[in-house]
This record gives structure tokens, sequence and C-alpha cells, in this order.
């Protein structure tokens, strides 16, 4: 402790030193890569002076990495940036810090073709499966998209917040643990696509078609405006990346 706290002073103006924080800021690292795929990492002690903390924390922020595929101990050789093809990106937190770099990854036209193949099977058995509670939660948070039109920020959060209830409403497990594998890149996407526009107005008026077919149990009607909502969603985000100047859809 007396060792951390030492390094920490004397480090005053690097980052944090509770673990948790140094392997995300570690992560981002690999991620804008500063520490690109192939990479050694500098050795431990560079890495203690670097991010202001002990050997234990370094060792153990290595670890969480290695455990995510981001990171491989090699004997004799040091600490080696993986390829992104090994690194776990259904993970949460692998996503979270792969977030704004997500262009870079080439991972919107992949989150968007996993949606092609889930969503609208999603909408089809909530039409069937859910609770008036759900179509009710699900109607709330077509409204926050409504009433936010005008504010891409506050819009993305209630477009996250319809998606995830409407995984939930389909009452498939596996389809709810995947939505919160992607939950993280999901806002990523979306946030890509409602930004790229100038107005929301279609997205909006898909998503209360939805809302609607789910109240009057209609399946195909639900997969049809899911199926809607996602051709909408890839010409946003083949406008956001012409104007990045990137094609990865």
């Amino acid at each position: 402790m007396r060792e951390e706290t030492a390094t920490a002073d004397q480090n005053s103006g690097k980052r944090p030193r509770v673990r948790k924080n140094v392997t995300a800021a570690l992560a981002e690292d690999i991620c804008s890569e500063k520490y690109p795929v192939g990479a050694q990492l500098p050795r431990e002690n560079d890495l203690c002076e670097i991010y202001g903390v002990s050997r234990t924390v370094i060792r153990e922020s290595i670890k969480v990495l290695e455990s995510k595929g981001m990171l491989r101990v090699k004997p004799r050789v040091g600490t080696v940036v993986t390829d992104r093809e090994d690194w776990n990106i259904l993970d949460g937190e692998v996503l979270d810090w792969i977030g704004p770099f997500i262009h870079e990854f080439n991972l919107l036209g992949c989150i968007l073709e996993a949606r092609r193949t889930i969503e609208p099977a999603a909408a089809e058995f909530a039409a069937k499966r859910a609770t008036l509670q759900e179509i009710a939660a699900l109607e709330a948070a077509w409204m926050r998209m409504r009433d936010s039109n005008s504010d891409p920020e506050a819009f993305t959060e209630a477009d996250v917040d319809f998606h995830s209830v409407l995984m939930a409403a389909s009452h498939n497990q596996v389809f709810r643990r995947l939505s919160s594998a992607i939950h993280t890149a999901l806002h990523y996407t979306l946030h890509a696509s409602n930004t790229a526009v100038e107005s929301r107005d279609l997205a909006v008026e898909l998503h209360g078609e939805l809302v609607d077919a789910l109240r009057l149990r209609d399946a195909p009607r639900a997969r049809e405006a899911s199926n809607r909502m996602l051709d909408l969603a890839e010409h946003d985000l083949t406008a956001a990346q012409a104007a990045a100047g990137r094609v990865d859809l």
C-alpha cells in the first residue's frame, strides 16, 4: 500500500491507480494503437511509471486483458498485443473500450448484420409474448424518442432503451443475453446513425409502428416494421460512413 501511495503521489498528474481505471486506460491505449497489434508492451517497471501504479496493479490489469483475449504473455518474450480477431468483442467492457474507435474496427457493419438476424425475429416473438407492462415500457421509450427528436444524445439513449425492451419482450433467453452483450455496441451504432441525419422523423414513425404491431399482437407487421427500421439504419450508417470517409458496411 505504501508503494502504491508513494508512486501515485510522485505521479499525481498521471492516471488513477485503481485497477479498474488502469485496466481501462491500458485497454484504450491498445484500442487507439498506441500499442498496436503484435507489439510488446513496455517493461513492467516502465508501465508502473507510465500509469503511476504498483507492479501488483499492472499485473492484475494485464491478467484481465489477457482473459479478454487482448494480450498474451509469452515466456522470454513479454506481453504482446494479440490480433483483434482474438478479442472477446461480446464482452461488455471490451466493447466499451473499443467504442470511441469503433469506426477503425469495422464493427458497424458486423453489428448491423447481427441485428438483421436477431431483431426481426425478436419483434415477431414479442408480438406474441410481450406482457402489457413490456408493451407499455416500449411505448414509453418510443415517446421519449419522439419528444427528444431534436436532441441526438437523448434520442439515442431512448432508442437504446427501446431495443433493449424489445429484446426482453421476446422472452427468448438467448436473445436477451445477446442484447446485453452488444448493448454498448448498439449505443455507438445507433448514435452514428442518429447523428448522420438532420431529421429522425421516419425513425420515430417506424418505431411507433412496431409499438402498434405489438399492441395488436400482429407478428408479421412487427417483423416488417423491424426490417424497415434496419433498412433505415443501414441507410443512415452508410451516410455516416461516407461523411467520415469510411466504408465498412
